[in-house]
């Protein structure tokens, strides 16, 4: 670091003027225990108070907030034979990646050591079994603060627009790394004449944040405009894999693709790829040939808009398309906060900034409806319904390739009841014999096997009958179980 930068987040920090429950000063050094539990708190508070960081700053007077110099070295110190960060590190829980800064005196007032603290994910940070929080000016015990407590562990995963990817970058440097020609063109707004003007907005959008030294990237702008998600480490294995089989199973792999560029840049080059790979059929009418996909690309595009929106980025692995003869896999890590059984009808993710600026770029639907487009698409194609798999750390959405009604099993059979239920709901419609057997192509005359199909969604508790007055046996209407 240099010390121009350095003297920028002193004096950031001074210009508070008070501790706050993320910021304390100190003196000096007074032991190693204290050290840890003020790393656990800061990190804590700072997650409470929405900062991406908390900081600890020896060489100040906490009363006065003069800088007086301090003769405490952090990175010199030692614990037995063991260095003080080192000792720190091992008995922090999770060991979370703090960085001390401790090369510079402040001007002519003497040294001063600074503790960088990454706020909390996932999990309060605890020193020796012990979790911590500031209250004011005071560090105290998070157990007897249940509210604060509750709301670490709920906030599970921190949002997108408050993790820095790359930081201390001059905003000549954050248009070499970020598209803001792709933001401007997806939002059809004219792109500003000067630099400043073009930060001004990813300011305003959360792209980026200003920090001590100048901008630092956030996660969600890097993750939708990055020229090269591989120039940011943590970001490598969120790019967008690939890959054709050439049966039915993972043994003989024919080609692999990477999108390595954010994905409001990648997007509509992905799609058109993955449909290139799919499998089509030719029609042959009576002058012309037509190419008729097998899949219909609408529910290709929303299923896979909705991979990208609903991963869960603390999780490690990519979110992946899998192409077989008979099916497409499209997965995401990590596990869905709602149920699988309210994937068409509810909409709650989990990165809600990520999902509401895709949406304001045109890449997905608001409110879930992308999934009722695919559901329609797929109804549309006579295709088999979509299977929801949830594993330990991934979840995946599969499009079977067109079956006839004789070759979908019993649970195949039930699970299109179901989704053709939640689909005629949501747009203020009810299923009937009649929608059903139009749904799976069932002839007119063969309406008892439809009628087989609802009593035994029925029995699966998958639906029930719908209640309204003078409803006709041959009009009977069933919605949703959770209707």
């Amino acid at each position: 670091m240099e010390y121009t930068d350095f003297k920028r987040i002193i004096d950031s920090l001074l210009v508070k003027n008070k501790e706050t429950e993320w910021i304390e000063f100190k003196e000096n050094f007074h032991s190693k225990e204290e050290i840890g539990e003020r790393i656990s708190a800061l990190s804590n508070s700072a997650f409470l108070c929405n900062m991406p960081y908390g900081y600890m700053v020896f060489g100040i007077n906490d009363d006065t907030l003069k800088v007086v110099g301090t003769d405490f070295y952090a990175t010199r110190k030692k614990v037995g034979n063991e260095e003080l960060e080192s000792w720190l590190s091992t008995r922090l829980n999770p060991r979370i990646d703090f960085e001390i800064i401790d090369d510079f005196d402040y001007e002519d007032k003497g040294h001063v050591c600074v503790f960088r603290i990454p706020a909390a994910t996932n999990q309060p940070v605890s020193f020796l079994h012990e979790e911590y929080v500031r209250v004011g000016s005071t560090t105290r015990k998070l157990r007897d603060f249940p509210q604060k407590e509750a709301k670490i562990w709920k906030g599970g995963q921190m949002a997108l627009e408050k993790i820095v990817v790359k930081e201390k970058l001059t905003a000549t440097q954050v248009l070499s790394l970020l598209s803001a020609e792709t933001y401007f063109d997806m939002m059809r707004l004219p792109l500003p004449s000067d630099t400043m003007g073009i930060i001004d907005r990813m300011l305003a959008e959360k792209i980026v944040m200003q920090d001590e030294v100048g901008y630092s990237i956030t996660e969600l702008g890097a993750l939708l405009f990055a020229k090269h998600l591989s120039d940011f480490d943590d970001l490598r294995r969120k790019m967008v894999r690939v890959i054709v089989y050439k049966g039915k199973s993972k043994l003989d792999i024919v080609r692999e693709q990477s999108f390595d560029a954010g994905y409001a840049i990648s997007f509509s080059t992905m799609v058109e790829w993955i449909n290139s790979q799919l499998p089509a059929n030719e029609e042959i009418g009576q002058a012309l040939r037509s190419t008729v996909t097998m899949y219909p690309e609408i529910a290709v595009r929303e299923i896979v808009a909705n991979m990208l929106v609903h991963q869960d980025f603390s999780e490690k692995g990519f979110p992946m398309v899998e192409i077989y003869t008979d099916r497409i896999d499209v997965s995401n890590p990590g596990q869905p906060i709602i149920s699988v059984e309210r994937f068409i009808d509810e909409y709650n993710s989990r990165n809600s900034s990520l999902a509401d600026l895709m949406r304001r770029l045109g890449i997905c639907e608001e409110l879930g409806s992308g999934l009722d487009k695919a559901v329609a698409a797929i109804e549309l194609f006579q295709l088999p319904p979509l299977r929801f798999t949830v594993q330990e750390a991934r979840t995946t959405v599969t499009l079977f390739a067109y079956r006839k009604y004789a070759d979908l099993d019993r649970q195949e059979r039930i699970y299109a009841c179901y989704q053709h239920a939640c689909l005629k709901y949501v747009t203020n419609d009810k299923m009937t014999n009649l929608t059903l057997r139009e749904r799976l192509g069932i002839d007119k005359q063969n309406y008892p096997m439809a009628s087989r199909i609802i009593k035994d969604t029925l029995i699966a508790g998958k639906i029930k009958e719908e209640k309204t007055e003078n409803q006709s046996r041959n009009n009977k209407g069933y919605v949703p179980f959770w209707a």
